[in-house]
């Protein structure tokens, strides 16, 4: 499996700020991030797998629902977190 309890607690330490801080804005969006890619690539090699397409158009939008939030409430910490995840916008 491609995301082991010892990735999540690795993604978890250095978003979130502990390895058990899994609420914190910023490290799920890590966590969306880390899966979202895991997921294209799955999908560059196997086109037509549509169950992983639709996933991964619902973690898009999770990951832009938290981001959209993040972006409400606490500016310098949605324009943090895009930065060091490169993500355009």
């Amino acid at each position: 499996m491609y995301l082991t309890k010892e990735v999540k607690e690795e993604i978890f330490a250095k978003h979130g700020g502990s390895a058990t801080n899994t609420g914190k804005a910023e490290g799920q969006i890590a966590l969306f991030t880390y899966r979202i890619s895991h997921l294209t690539e799955h999908l560059k090699k196997n086109r037509h797998d549509f169950n992983t397409e639709r996933s991964l158009v619902l973690l898009v939008g999770k990951r832009r629902a938290l981001l959209d939030y993040l972006k409400k409430t606490e500016i310098n910490r949605y324009r943090e977190i895009i930065k060091e995840l490169n993500i355009r916008k």
